[in-house]
């Protein structure tokens, strides 16, 4: 049986976390060596994006792990002291955080990342608006561009389709003018539609 067949049958198809059944999928809790059914677990993909901060932090979605802090799963339970730990500033996720006790080894575990020294804030890519950007976006630039080590000129009002947000630089987004792809400042384009 594959490992995502057996965590869908011990978690009966809902996430570990909030209970959900929209939506649910494999997510291994990182660092990890080789997936397990012991550092794996079935989540949403609202927990998901949250957990991987792609999506703003919504503290009343995660007092489900008022209840789910409680699983014998080892991969819940990082995740959870992890999750409260981003929350702390909150006194309910401050509480149950006093409460839940992991092994030495899981809590070296739930620290490897370092997540839980950061707060719930979330970096993600804007505009000039400062609306949120996704891949596969179209972006309208705002002003005319000189790129760099090239004769082409992004004239302002030029239409970019199918960006790719830089994954480690939430001021960059990266897209196609005129068969070139080229690295633009989010400072510098207005979401189309």
């Amino acid at each position: 049986m594959k490992l995502e067949d057996l965590l869908l049958k011990r978690s009966e198809n809902k996430c570990e976390l909030c209970g959900s059944t929209e939506q649910v999928k494999m997510y291994e809790v990182q660092p990890q060596d080789n997936s397990n059914e012991e550092n794996s677990l079935i989540a949403c993909n609202t927990c998901i994006a949250q957990i991987d901060k792609k999506a703003a932090l919504d503290g009343n979605h995660w007092k489900c792990l008022v209840e789910s802090m409680w699983s014998e799963v080892p991969a819940v339970q990082v995740v959870a002291w992890r999750m409260l730990n981003r929350l702390r500033a909150e006194s309910w996720a401050a509480d149950q955080l006093d409460m839940l006790f992991l092994e030495d080894d899981r809590l070296a575990w739930a620290k490897a990342t370092g997540d839980h020294e950061n707060d719930g804030s979330v970096d993600l890519h804007k505009d000039s608006n400062g609306t949120v950007l996704q891949s596969g976006d179209s972006v309208v630039l705002t002003k005319s561009l000189d790129v760099k080590g090239s004769t082409l000129n992004a004239k302002m009002g030029t239409v970019v389709k199918n960006i790719r947000l830089v994954e480690d630089n939430t001021e960059q987004i990266e897209g196609k003018i005129e068969g070139q792809v080229i690295v633009i400042l989010t400072k510098y384009v207005r979401k189309q539609g």
